[in-house]
């Protein structure tokens, strides 16, 4: 019996010693991981990065040396994905993954696009690894930010802005995009389709300053085939306005307005009174 007793609590408290060495503690990273997806226009750009916080330390001229190259964060070097080539204080960047360098100054920064994405830290940075650098303008800032924040910001069809913040500094440097002519070549071939998309044609040519006078004939072509909707008649408002057709304008905003009452739509009261007050004052 005591055998047995002395075997069943040997064999408990080998399961427990297992049990605990099995077991993983769970703490939260240091510097945490954000990675972001980013529609411009029709592509995508993909970003991945970690975050430090400033943990009251004095990080520029401290923690991150000036003139030196450094990993833009923690740990590993922030990588960029784009869908497409862009373009970059006018250089091209093909369509690909970078890592993400730095060289912080006093003034503006040194941003450093490396072929070789997938580095811990800038100990082994390389520069004939760079496929580009160049400068990004930098400004102090009188909000302290606290965690280490890389953000896409200014975002059109045609571009965004990419910046930098961390404690008192903030760098930025634009991203442009050229697909208009995808684009055209996209709506024109849809054009010949069945379902032909005159709507959203007329807005992209209206947004985008292409041809006004087929963005007037595609939004005319939308209103007939849905003369009730308040939103079509605020665009073609707006359309007709740039075209230089004021009284065609004030008309169609003031159906646009009448249409938004009966369903009690005020954002389109509001907007198409708006395009009847921008064309009393032309």
């Amino acid at each position: 019996m005591k055998k047995t007793l002395l075997s069943l609590l040997m064999t408990a408290g080998l399961l427990l010693s297992l049990s605990e060495a099995n077991a993983q503690a769970k703490f939260p990273q240091a510097s945490s991981t954000a990675k972001i997806e980013q529609t411009v226009g029709i592509r995508s750009i993909h970003l991945t990065y970690q975050r430090p916080n400033i943990n009251a330390r004095t990080i520029f001229g401290g923690l991150v040396p000036y003139d030196q190259v450094w990993r833009t964060g923690a740990n590993n070097i922030p990588s960029i994905t784009f869908e497409e080539a862009v373009t970059i204080a006018g250089k091209t960047i093909p369509a690909g993954t970078y890592g993400i360098f730095s060289i912080p100054t006093k003034g503006d920064w040194t941003i450093i696009f490396s072929k070789n994405e997938k580095q811990w830290g800038s100990y082994q940075y390389k520069q004939e690894e760079d496929f580009v650098r160049f400068t990004a303008k930098a400004h102090k800032i009188a909000d302290k930010v606290e965690t280490f924040t890389i953000a896409f910001e200014n975002v059109t069809p045609k571009g965004t802005d990419l910046t930098i913040a961390w404690e008192n500094t903030k760098v930025s440097f634009h991203i442009a995009v050229d697909q208009s002519k995808e684009i055209v070549a996209s709506i024109e071939e849809a054009m010949k389709g069945a379902k032909k998309p005159y709507f959203a044609a007329a807005q992209y040519f209206y947004t985008n300053d292409l041809d006004i006078k087929k963005a007037v004939e595609w939004v005319n072509e939308a209103d007939k085939e849905n003369s009730q909707a308040a939103h079509i008649k605020y665009w073609k408002a707006r359309i007709l306005l740039k075209a230089g057709d004021k009284a065609g304008a004030i008309k169609a905003a003031t159906e646009g307005v009448n249409l938004a009452k009966a369903t009690n739509t005020e954002e389109y009261v509001k907007l198409n009174t708006q395009v009847i007050n921008e064309a009393n004052k032309k």
